[in-house]
């Protein structure tokens, strides 16, 4: 055989071994931060949709499942782990048909109801408005409650707030005394009706503009308690539902929310959690980004009635939406949850990081066993944290510092329907001690990359970080292995005068702490 056909052979064995990599470079200017990021972005949402409530967040005090005062412990001490900053709740399509005053009072007397929204489950009420807010003040989060506006009526409403807010010798006041709590809570989110366009009420946006003005006059304030009232808002590129409320609502609302998830719908049905193509993933951060978009054209809306931004943007559900899993209940919206589904939470939150001028708040759906979840369980007292759980951990440093704008040069990776994907997604902040929070995802299923990070201009010592990452894209958490994705200690990233050099895995999410 030739030589030269020898060496050609050994050279391109030897290639076949050596990691393919993409580069990438980020400039970050540390120097032009204005925008506080809101801790509210991280903000979470509990429906009374399958066993997010019952089973997820409450067991009951008689429980045999360890509970602190009926919430069960392993969650809520992984929620208080969270940071949760304000929790949604008690829904969703479930609060146009919630009446509060059948959650409250001696639980063994409070009426039944049936779930019409999902599944036909049997609602006995035990979770109401006074464990909501026990539990809000115990996690230290602000609760964001939903007012019936579909099928209930302004005195209820009216009334509801009073019952929560009214320090005095009011009626309402008296009746949450009677039930145990002399204190009024701290209110500040009330959402006037949700999905009003749909299952809220199947409106028009003139109508519900009338609506939520006459609702919203009788949502009073009591006794130092200030609501800051959210007007129901459209779903995903109805743009015409943002013109009209600003039109014809404008500063009677201190919020208009938002609602945007990630679907697929080429397989005839949402496809499966965890088992997907690496092209239905690209697809799926195709569509994920595309959020940037919608929130760009509804806030360019809202800056023509409001250029002073005094209205706040509120994407109050967000996140990915799969097929239940195979075995559970129709209508309990279960679903596995993926490194997938962690790329569309990084992915989605360093976009929100870019609107904070206007956005104040964001409730991925949902927070216990329901879509996108923090957290899964089951009856026997198994829990498992997701993946994405650990991306809002390993984010939370983010809350409250202030947003750095940066550039980001990468590979494009083209997808289905006309899109493509950067390859890279970063964000950047600085807390009030100084530090310079760095987060990046390699969104390349296949390839490491090598990114470039200028440090022009910043006196940076040192970096520590870590990643969550796996080898299958497809990988997730399960009872039987509840930490086969979890982050680990990234010792990837170098410093070298004004540059910081990053070696990213494949398929990773990174976060790290420039001293």
């Amino acid at each position: 055989m030739n030589n030269k056909l020898i060496l050609c052979g050994l050279l391109l064995t030897a290639t076949a071994y050596l990691p393919a990599q993409q580069r990438a470079t980020i400039n970050l200017h540390a120097d032009q931060g204005i925008h506080v990021i809101p801790k509210e972005i991280y903000g979470q949402f509990a429906e009374h949709l399958g066993t997010c409530i019952y089973g997820g967040l409450w067991v009951g005090e008689s429980s045999q499942l360890p509970n602190i005062k009926g919430y069960r412990t392993d969650v809520f001490n992984a929620l208080k782990a969270l940071k949760v900053p304000v929790l949604r709740w008690p829904g969703g399509c479930f609060a146009d048909e919630y009446h509060w005053m059948d959650g409250i009072g001696p639980r063994h007397q409070r009426p039944k109801m049936v779930n019409t929204n999902w599944g036909g489950t049997i609602e006995d009420n035990s979770f109401g408005t006074n464990e909501f807010l026990d539990l809000c003040e115990m996690l230290g989060c602000e609760p964001y409650i939903s007012g019936n506006v579909g099928s209930g009526s302004v005195e209820e409403l009216a009334k509801w707030v009073e019952y929560m807010t009214s320090e005095g010798d009011s009626p309402m006041a008296r009746l949450r005394r009677q039930n145990g709590r002399d204190k009024a809570w701290k209110v500040k989110y009330i959402g006037v009706g949700n999905e009003s366009w749909g299952c809220g009420g199947n409106m028009r946006p003139e109508y519900y503009a009338d609506l939520y003005r006459r609702y919203a006059t009788y949502c009073r304030n009591y006794d130092g308690n200030r609501l800051f009232k959210v007007a129901s808002g459209a779903s995903d590129y109805d743009y015409n539902w943002t013109k009209v409320l600003m039109q014809q609502v404008g500063s009677r609302m201190q919020g208009l929310s938002l609602h945007y998830y990630t679907v697929a719908g080429w397989h005839g049905s949402k496809g499966a959690a965890t088992r997907f193509s690496t092209k239905d993933y690209y697809w799926t951060i195709g569509k994920c980004r595309e959020i940037e978009e919608v929130i760009r054209r509804h806030c360019a809306i809202m800056d023509q009635y409001d250029p002073k931004k005094r209205i706040a943007l509120m994407l109050d559900e967000w996140g990915t939406w799969w097929d239940e899993e195979e075995g559970t209940v129709r209508g309990h919206l279960y679903q596995q949850n993926s490194m997938r589904d962690a790329f569309v939470a990084s992915t989605t939150l360093d976009i929100f990081h870019k609107f904070t001028d206007r956005l104040k708040m964001a409730n991925i759906a949902q927070i216990v066993n329901v879509l996108q979840s923090m957290i899964l369980t089951n009856p026997q007292g198994g829990m498992v944290l997701t993946p994405t759980y650990y991306v809002f951990k390993m984010y939370n440093v983010h809350q409250d510092a202030t947003y750095l704008p940066l550039d980001i040069s990468c590979t494009q990776m083209p997808v289905r329907d006309g899109r493509t994907v950067p390859l890279l997604s970063a964000t950047a902040s600085k807390d009030q001690a100084g530090k310079i929070h760095l987060s990046l995802s390699n969104i390349d299923a296949t390839e490491e990359q090598l990114i470039s990070v200028n440090l022009s201009g910043m006196r940076v010592k040192s970096v520590s970080g870590e990643v969550l990452t796996s080898a299958n894209l497809t990988d997730h958490n399960t009872f039987e292995q509840p930490d086969a994705v979890k982050p680990a200690v990234f010792n990837g990233a170098k410093l070298a005068k004004e540059t910081l050099t990053v070696k990213m895995p494949p398929a990773s999410i990174v976060t790290l702490c420039l001293q």
